[in-house]
C-alpha cells in the first residue's frame, strides 16, 4: 500500500493518523479533549509546552546535501519532535494568517499559491516522523506519539475550519471562470474548495467545535487501536523441540534461530506476523503446530486481554457516523467515498458482488482438491483454515508438479531487485545506480540509489527490506519528498520502499517466496509512479483512493515474465537460472490458489463496505462480522484477510476505510492496461509504456483520472479481464480445460 507524507492532505481529509505513520506502536498516556483543544490560535500549547533553542533542533535543520538536500538521519534525536512540532505549528499559523489578512481582494496568486507552499516545511518533517513512527518505533516515540499528534490534528482542523480563511478561498472559487486561470489551475482551486466544504468549512460555532473534538478523538482512537495490534503482534510462539520443525525449510529454520537468539532464547521464535505465519502454515507438517500459530495470528486483538480491540473498534465506528452526520453525509462510507472514481458505495458494492460469487465457487473446488489429497493420505481430517495453505502446496505439487520449496531458492532477494530496476529501465528508460553509504540512512541495512530517466537525474530511492522491531508489519512505499514545480525546490523526489522480509540466516541469502516477489514488484509500482511526477501543484499530486493501487498492480505483471525469470531468478546454491520447464510450470499455474486469495482479500473489503455503509453505528464487531460473513457465503475454510480487530487498514486511519475495495477497483484497471500491453504482442512494448507513463504516471492528478484512463486505453476499463486474469469464468463465454 502506498504510504503518503504530505503534510498538504490535513486540508484534504486525510486523517493525522494516516499522515503521520501511526500504523505501529504500543499504548501511550492518554488526554482528555478539553487538554487537547488548548491548542491557541497561534498554535502553542497551553500545557508541556517545549523549551530549547529552535536553531539547534536536529529535526529542523536545513537538508543538504545531493538531491536538493536529504533526511540528516544521522543525526536526529527523537526528544527534538515535540519542539519540532510546536515551531512547526508556529510557522504554518504564520504562513496562513498573511494570507488570510492579506488586504488585497483574494486571487489564485495571492491565496492559492502561499497557500500551496505554506506546508512544504512541514512535509519534511511528517517525513522524519513517518520513518520514525513506522520503522523506528519504540517506547520513547510511541510517548511522543500519544502526546503530540492529537495535538497536531486539532491544529490542523483549526486552519481547515478557519472562516475567514475560507473565505478567500470562496472568493477565488466564485471568480474562477473569469480570472483567465488554465486547466490546471482551475482544477486545483474546484478540488482545493470542494474538500474544503466536504470537511466542514461551512460549518460555525458549536457543530465547528464538535467536528474538531470528533477528529481529535478519532486521533487518539486510532493510535489506541494501532498500540493493541502491534503488541499482540509482538508476541512470540517459542519452539524447542526440533521434531516441531517437521516440514519447514531449511532458510526458514535458520531465520526463525537468528530471531530467538534476538530474544535471548534457545530454539526457535515464530514472531505473531504474516511473514511468519503464511510459510509456517505453508509448510509445517505439525498440524497441531499450524492450528496453534493459525490462532494466535487470527486473533490479534480479540482476545478479551487488555489489548482487545474491539471496545476501540465500536468507539471508532460511532465517532465517524456522528462525523458523517454533521458534515451532511448519508453515512461515513458516502463521505468517504465522495472524492473517489466510484463516487458511491453502491457502485463499489456492484463491481465487488460480480467477482465474489465466481470466487466462492473456485474455493469450493480448491478444498475439494485439497479433501481428496488427505483423504488419499489416511489423514482422517476435514480440511480447515490452518491446513488451506499446506494442502494447496500439495494440490501445486500434484496439478502443477510444482512446489513451493522447489520455487523459493530462485527467488533471491538481490537478483528480485535487480529484476524490477531491469524492468523500470527496459519500460521507461529509468536507471538505478546504488550509492549506499554516500547519503545518511535510517538503519545501516537501508541501501540507497541515484535514479535517471535516460540521462535526467529524478531522484533518490531508498530500500528497505528486513523486518525488525519497531517496525509495522506490512510493506508500504513513502515519499520524503515528492515532485512539483512551483516554487522551483521540488526537482528531485526522494522515494522508499519498505518491506518486512525475513532476513536469511547469518551468511545465507535472502530466500523471497513468489508472493513476496509480488510484493517486491508492487511496492516499487508505487515508487515508480512518484519517480515519473511531472507536475506544477502540490495540491494535484494525490490521487483517489481507488486510483492510488493501480500503478502498483500494474507493475507486478512484468515479475513472471519470460524475461525476468530467465534473466533473474538464478538459484541461490548454483547461480544456474531457472530451468525453462520450471518456467513453464510457474507460468501454467499463474492462476492456483486464486480462489483462497479473492477471497481473502474481497471478503474484508464487502465487510469493510458494509460496516461503514450505514447511519447507525456497529457496536459488536466481532457479532457483526460473524453474521456479515455468513450472510455473503464465506466458506468456513478461509478467514477475512484482515479480521476486525487487527484491520489496521480500517482503523489505524481512516485512509482505506470504505476504501477497501480500492484494490479490486484498481485491479479492474490493471488488468486492462496488461491486456493493452499484450495485444501488441510484446509486453515491454515502449510505445505502450510510454503512453502509460506520460498519461498515467507522469500526471499525478492533473486531470480528473477516469479521462486519463479513457485517453490512455480509449475506453472504460473492461471487467472482464480481472475475471480472466484470475482464471475465473467470463459471463458469456466458454472457457476451456487447463
Amino acid at each position: 500500500m502506498r504510504f503518503s507524507v504530505s503534510s498538504r492532505k490535513f486540508f484534504l481529509g486525510v486523517s493525522t493518523a494516516a499522515l503521520l505513520g501511526i500504523g505501529s506502536s504500543p499504548a501511550m498516556a492518554e488526554q482528555t479533549t478539553a487538554e487537547l483543544n488548548k491548542v491557541s490560535a497561534n498554535g502553542k500549547n497551553e500545557m508541556n509546552e517545549p523549551s530549547g533553542n529552535v536553531s539547534e533542533n536536529s529535526i529542523l535543520q536545513e537538508w543538504t546535501g545531493p538531491y536538493g538536500g536529504v533526511p540528516p538521519w544521522d543525526a536526529m534525536k527523537v526528544s527534538d519532535f515535540p519542539q519540532a512540532f510546536d515551531q512547526m505549528m508556529k510557522d504554518i499559523k504564520a504562513r496562513y494568517v498573511a494570507v488570510r489578512d492579506n488586504p488585497e481582494p483574494a486571487t489564485f496568486d495571492n491565496t492559492i499559491v502561499p497557500l500551496e507552499l505554506a506546508s512544504t516545511s512541514a512535509d519534511e518533517l511528517f517525513a522524519i516522523w513517518g520513518v520514525y513512527s513506522s520503522n523506528l518505533s519504540n517506547d520513547e516515540v510511541r510517548k511522543i506519539q500519544g502526546e503530540w499528534i492529537p495535538k497536531v490534528s486539532a491544529f490542523f482542523d483549526e486552519l481547515t475550519l478557519d472562516p475567514k480563511l475560507f473565505q478567500r478561498y470562496k472568493t477565488v472559487y466564485d471568480n474562477r471562470e473569469n480570472a483567465g486561470l488554465d486547466a490546471q489551475q482551475l482544477r486545483l482551486v474546484e478540488r482545493e474548495y470542494e474538500a474544503l466544504v466536504r470537511n466542514g468549512a461551512l460549518l460555525e460555532g458549536a457543530d465547528k467545535e464538535q467536528l474538531i473534538a470528533y477528529n481529535t478523538e478519532l486521533s487518539k482512537a486510532f493510535n489506541d487501536f494501532s498500540n493493541k495490534v502491534l503488541a499482540d503482534e509482538e508476541t512470540f510462539i517459542f519452539l524447542t523441540d526440533k521434531a516441531d520443525l517437521a516440514g519447514l525449510p531449511d532458510s526458514f529454520i535458520a531465520s526463525i534461530a537468528e530471531a530467538a537468539k534476538e530474544q535471548g532464547k534457545e530454539g526457535w521464535a515464530l514472531k505473531n506476523t504474516r511473514s511468519v505465519m503464511q510459510p509456517f502454515l505453508q509448510n509445517s507438517t505439525r498440524r497441531d503446530l499450524r492450528e496453534k500459530v493459525y490462532n494466535a495470528y487470527i486473533n490479534r486483538g480479540d482476545n478479551g486481554d487488555e489489548n482487545d480491540t474491539n471496545a476501540t473498534i465500536a468507539k471508532i465506528l460511532k465517532l465517524r457516523a456522528d462525523r458523517a452526520k454533521l458534515l451532511g453525509f448519508e453515512t461515513h462510507a458516502h463521505y468517504r467515498m465522495a472524492d473517489t472514481m466510484a463516487k458511491d458505495p453502491e457502485t463499489a458494492m456492484e463491481l465487488m458482488m460480480k467477482v465474489w460469487p465466481a470466487a466462492v465457487a473456485r474455493v469450493n473446488e480448491e478444498v475439494a482438491d485439497m479433501q481428496a489429497i488427505a483423504d488419499a493420505e489416511g489423514a482422517d481430517i476435514t480440511i480447515k483454515p490452518w491446513d488451506y495453505r499446506y494442502y494447496a502446496e500439495k494440490v501445486r505439487n500434484e496439478k502443477y508438479d510444482l512446489d513451493e520449496a522447489e520455487i523459493k531458492p530462485y527467488f533471491k532477494l538481490d537478483n528480485m531487485v535487480d529484476a524490477m530496476f531491469d524492468a523500470a529501465n527496459k519500460l521507461y528508460g529509468m536507471s538505478f545506480t546504488e550509492n549506499t553509504g554516500s547519503v545518511p540512512v535510517f538503519d545501516p541495512e537501508v541501501r540507497t540509489f541515484e535514479v535517471k530517466r535516460g540521462d535526467k537525474l529524478v531522484g533518490l530511492f531508498y530500500l528497505d527490506n528486513f523486518a525488525r522491531g519497531g517496525k509495522r508489519s506490512g510493506a508500504w512505499m513513502t515519499t520524503y519528498r515528492s515532485q512539483f514545480d512551483l516554487g522551483g525546490k521540488n526537482d528531485y523526489v526522494l522515494a522508499s520502499n519498505n518491506n518486512n522480509f525475513v532476513k536469511g540466516g547469518v551468511g545465507d541469502p535472502t530466500l523471497i517466496s513468489l508472493d513476496d516477489a509480488s510484493t517486491l514488484f508492487h511496492e516499487f509500482g508505487h515508487a515508480l509512479h512518484y519517480l515519473n511526477y511531472d507536475i506544477t501543484y502540490p495540491g494535484l499530486g494525490g490521487t483517489p483512493r481507488d486510483f492510488v493501487e493501480y500503478p502498483s498492480q500494474v507493475n507486478e505483471n512484468w515479475l513472471l515474465t519470460r524475461y525476468v525469470l530467465d534473466n533473474y531468478a538464478k538459484h541461490a546454491e548454483t547461480g544456474e537460472p531457472m530451468p525453462q520447464e520450471l518456467v513453464d510450470k510457474i507460468n501454467k499455474s499463474k492462476t492456483f490458489n486464486e480462489g483462497f486469495s479473492t477471497v481473502e482479500y474481497l471478503s474484508s473489503a464487502i465487510v469493510d463496505m458494509k460496516l461503514h455503509n450505514r447511519a447507525e453505528p456497529v457496536t459488536d464487531p466481532d457479532t457483526f462480522e460473524r453474521e456479515t460473513l455468513a450472510e455473503i457465503g464465506m466458506p468456513d475454510t478461509i478467514v477475512m484477510r484482515h479480521r476486525l480487530p487487527q484491520f489496521n487498514h480500517l482503523f489505524s486511519s481512516d485512509a482505506y476505510s470504505a476504501g477497501y475495495y480500492s484494490y479490486l477497483w484498481s485491479e479492474t484497471m490493471d488488468a486492462d492496461t496488461w491486456a493493452a500491453f499484450e495485444e501488441t504482442g510484446d509486453v515491454w512494448d515502449k510505445d505502450t509504456a510510454e503512453r502509460f507513463r506520460s498519461i498515467i504516471l507522469s500526471t499525478a492528478n492533473e486531470t480528473d483520472r477516469k479521462e486519463a484512463y479513457r485517453k490512455f486505453r480509449g475506453r472504460d476499463p473492461e471487467v472482464k479481464y480481472i475475471l480472466k486474469k484470475r482464471g475465473f469464468p467470463v459471463p458469456g463465454e466458454t472457457t476451456g480445460s487447463e
